[in-house]
């Protein structure tokens, strides 16, 4: 049975699956979409879904990508090459699409990513009452007991009061996770490092005794602290989540240049195409490729 778009939506974020949501704001005819239409658009350069025809979707396409790179939602205009136009609209992206049949189209790009994982490595109090806080703040909290391993997390918090937290913040490191917590007392912290023998690189990433100084008391208190901690460095400092598993993630399509009305379109298998003289080509339609392979023989 097919999905519907809204389904499949749900079934993309429930299995962390990165994706972009295309939504049709505005339409001008003689444009075959409509205010309303919907796609999404997968890392692979996939569509599912209308939001226009072979053109627009191209351009929507291209775009998608770059807003799947960067996180952030945009609003793309697309005209065709007529002078058409919608009144300025601050804050969007405009692309002149010349093979564009008429209709100049306004599609919001919304990325949707996977929330930041925060691996938990222990059964102390202050581990449960960061499983307990995290979520309320965004985050998928995985245990080590039930994962094999962090990578693909955002961050590490070591709380196993006095257990093996030397060989867990070097799985940690070896997984590339920017930031690996330790509870513990700046006493205990010293004496884990000298054991660890971090590099330079590794030693910025490790905070023993983590959390902002807030004062706190208790292990909910101490939670919200690392959390306050793990935050800043997202948000501040850029913080990224560590490589995830090989296999598990899929490099974007490549992009070209069409070469008879200069629109950049993303390289999948059903992009017209034409190799010539040793050199591949690629075209927004059929009908510049048409145009391109004419000139080359006349």
């Amino acid at each position: 049975m097919t999905l519907s778009l809204s389904d499949r939506i749900d079934e993309l974020s429930r299995s962390r699956v990165p994706f972009v949501r295309a939504t049709v704001v505005r339409a001008q005819e003689p444009s075959s979409a409509h205010p309303g239409d919907r796609a999404i658009v997968l890392a692979d350069g996939s569509i599912e879904g209308f939001v226009g025809g072979h053109c627009a979707a191209g351009s929507v396409r291209t775009a998608a990508l770059a807003a799947l790179d960067s996180g952030d939602g945009v609003l793309l205009r697309v005209l065709p090459d007529t002078g058409e136009a919608f009144p300025e609209t601050p804050g969007a992206s405009i692309v002149v699409n010349p093979c564009l049949s008429g209709g100049a189209m306004e599609i919001y790009l919304e990325p949707v990513l996977p929330s930041p994982v925060l691996h938990l490595v222990g059964a102390s109090p202050t581990a449960e009452a960061l499983a307990t806080l995290a979520p309320a703040l965004g985050f998928v909290v995985q245990r080590a007991d039930d994962v094999p391993g962090p990578a693909g997390s955002v961050a590490v918090v070591v709380s196993t009061h006095g257990g093996d937290e030397v060989s867990a913040i070097r799985r940690a490191l070896d997984a590339g996770v920017g930031l690996v917590g330790v509870v513990c007392s700046r006493t205990r912290g010293a004496a884990i490092l000298d054991e660890l023998a971090p590099t330079p690189e590794e030693r910025a990433r490790v905070h023993p005794h983590v959390g902002l100084d807030i004062g706190a008391r208790n292990a909910p208190e101490i939670a919200l602290s690392i959390l306050a901690a793990i935050v800043r460095a997202i948000r501040v400092d850029g913080l990224a989540a560590a490589p995830a598993p090989a296999g598990a993630t899929t490099a974007l399509p490549r992009t070209a240049v069409d070469p008879v009305c200069g629109m950049t379109v993303t390289v999948m298998a059903d992009t017209p195409h034409l190799h010539h003289d040793g050199t591949d080509y690629w075209f927004c339609n059929p009908g510049c490729r048409d145009a391109f392979a004419a000139s080359l023989a006349s």
